[in-house]
């Protein structure tokens, strides 16, 4: 029996005007269906069903799990994908951003709530208690930077600093905190490639302290620039960052991970206008006209463009055919999609559809659209410009793998070897 279209509207967790421009009918046009005033074509109510999260995908690990970890900035879920793959259960999720959890809660299984903010997980040891045991601590943490001025004071006073004083107030600083509390085995981090070269107003290197401060909490840390572009057709470089502690002696060291020989172009994620795709991306044998610059804005991109050529700049649209590597995705994509922009023969340039750019960062396979996008198409070109490459998060997870089982068992080992001399010294 089919769910009633009220209810599903009710489901998507949408507005009607961004419900509309998802199923490409108007605002107006909505409202009626809420009200059963109006009635829904058959592909129609089929991706209404989709946004609505009926019959979503749901990876979870098969066989039980080999290890816990916790999803920090999970996005959409790059990162909970990947290791979800090797078998490690995820038992705990913060994401902020209503949108993103929308997306994650209808693409992933969650037996937990998805905490919002993760600052107050930090305010103190008791709410760091609130966050469950784990082996593994994953996440895209945003590039913040450090400053001198609290630190310089403490050192004019004569007292001791640390990573609290120095990282107090960014994102990193939380996950830090966690570090210190819950001492995982191990963690692997992930932002952009210029966070090494990045800098406060008063000349601290954000990626020094980050580095010393990982040290100083007890691991041994080692990190790479890695471009997915090996991956998918995107040239996307982003620095992964992965630490054990140091007590277990594992010897990881990413910069000695594989890179495949493949080299993807654009014409595996693109629409095919030979075969049929879904509504609203693709309607009436091809990509739907939404999607193709209006002539303004094509005229306006190519004059900038030509401006900025005229002064020796390099700034201005990037224009692909299907043999090409595409720039990389951003999340202001939404806003032209001047970045990334599709020939279509003589005519004007078109966007990269919501379902392309799912495949582009590999949430989808090539031809695929099992990946649920329950947001409008502005969120969800800020979603994937924001998110890690699924495939290349997947490898890196298969990498660390048998690292991180043999840091499980050898963290048991010595707390095993701990407790026996304990209960040694208290009989003698």
């Amino acid at each position: 029996m089919n769910e009633p279209i009220d209810s599903l509207i009710k489901r998507t967790g949408l507005n009607f005007k961004e419900l509309g421009e998802r199923l490409g009918v108007s605002e107006r046009h909505v409202y009626r269906l809420s009200k059963g005033q109006s009635e829904l074509k058959p592909l129609q109510r089929k991706e209404l069903q989709k946004i609505a999260g009926v019959n979503n995908i749901q990876i979870e690990p098969k066989g039980g799990c080999k290890f816990k970890y916790i999803d920090l900035f999970a996005g959409i879920g790059g990162f909970r994908r990947a290791f979800d793959s090797i078998k490690g259960e995820c038992v705990f999720t913060s994401e902020w951003d209503k949108f993103c959890v929308t997306t994650y809660t209808q693409n992933y299984s969650c037996s937990h709530p998805i905490a919002g903010d993760i600052k107050e997980y930090t305010s103190s040891e008791d709410a760091l208690a609130n966050i469950p045991p784990h082996d593994f601590l994953v996440g895209g943490f945003p590039c913040q930077p450090f400053s001198l001025a609290g630190v310089t004071k403490k050192n004019s006073l004569g007292k001791q600093h640390g990573f609290e004083d120095k990282t107090q107030g960014t994102l990193f600083f939380d996950i830090a905190k966690i570090i210190q509390h819950h001492k995982p085995k191990a963690f692997l981090l992930e932002n952009v490639k210029n966070l090494k070269s990045h800098k406060s107003a008063d000349g601290v290197k954000t990626f020094d302290v980050i580095l010393e401060t990982l040290d100083e909490l007890g691991y041994d840390v080692t990190e790479k620039i890695i471009d997915a572009r090996y991956w998918v057709p995107q040239h996307r470089e982003r620095i992964f960052i992965v630490g054990f502690k140091r007590t277990l002696n594992i010897g990881f060291d990413i910069k000695g991970m594989k890179i495949p020989d493949s080299n993807p172009t654009l014409k595996s994620i693109l629409h095919s206008n030979s075969e049929p795709e879904e509504f609203p991306y693709f309607v009436d044998g091809k990509v739907n006209e939404k999607y193709t610059l209006s002539p303004k804005l094509w005229n306006y991109l190519k004059d900038y463009k030509a401006k900025h050529q005229a002064r020796g700049n390099g700034f201005g649209y990037g224009l692909f055919g299907e043999e090409n590597v595409a720039r990389t995705l951003s999340a202001r994509y939404h806003k032209d999609g001047a970045e990334i922009l599709i020939k279509q023969g003589n005519d004007r340039p078109r966007r990269l559809t919501p379902r392309e750019c799912s495949r582009l960062m590999g949430f989808d396979a090539p031809g695929g659209s099992d990946f649920q996008i329950p947001v409008s198409d502005t969120q969800a070109y800020r979603q994937f410009g924001n998110s890690v490459v699924f495939p290349l998060a997947k490898a890196i997870a298969k990498e660390i793998e048998p690292y991180l089982l043999s840091a499980i068992k050898k963290d048991k080992t010595q707390i095993d070897l701990f407790e026996q001399r304990t209960i040694a010294e208290t009989i003698e």
